[in-house]
């Protein structure tokens, strides 16, 4: 198996960990903000699925684009301003999963090349699909180490699962 098929893998198994993180949490456990960081987990899964959303743009325009213009967001004013703390947790979850989904089945559909391919981010520079690919795996796991961390903070700890980054 190729490292791209591997990191392919790696980045479908994410709605699956994310599931499981969020597993049995009450609507009450889920809208606390215990640390680490200010968000609750409802927050925190509204991001994610905010986030993928956005990496699943950056990746097809690079794709489909030549030298694609990709724009940065302010993370913390979607929280704030975009109401994550009422998004229902399932149904990030869900955002999150059918995106993943809807992803993996163009990533799965190009060629070994177009992951050298590469757009022009507004504060980071030049970046290639396989690069996004990468740090989009590599984000989820940095918000489940807060994820778990809070639930253990609330008393609704979980065995913790990864989709095991590539650093």
């Amino acid at each position: 198996m190729s490292t791209l098929e591997t990191l392919i893998d790696r980045y479908a198994r994410g709605p699956s960990v994310l599931a499981y993180a969020v597993e049995g949490l009450s609507d009450e456990h889920a809208r606390t903000r215990p640390g680490p960081g200010a968000w609750s987990i409802a927050e925190l899964a509204a991001h994610l699925a905010d986030s993928d959303m956005v990496a699943s743009d950056r990746m097809k325009r690079v794709i489909a684009e030549d030298d694609p213009t990709l724009l940065p967001y302010d993370e913390t004013a979607w929280i704030n301003r975009l109401s994550a703390q009422d998004a229902p947790v399932a149904d990030s979850v869900a955002i999150f999963a059918a995106n993943r989904r809807w992803t993996e089945r163009i990533l799965r559909n190009c060629a070994e090349a177009d992951f050298a391919r590469a757009g022009h981010h507004a504060d980071q520079g030049r970046i290639t699909l396989a690069e996004l690919l990468v740090v989009y795996v590599n984000h989820l796991d940095h918000h489940l180490r807060f994820l778990y961390t809070k639930r253990a903070n609330l008393g609704t700890s979980l065995q913790p699962r990864y989709s095991y980054p590539i650093v």
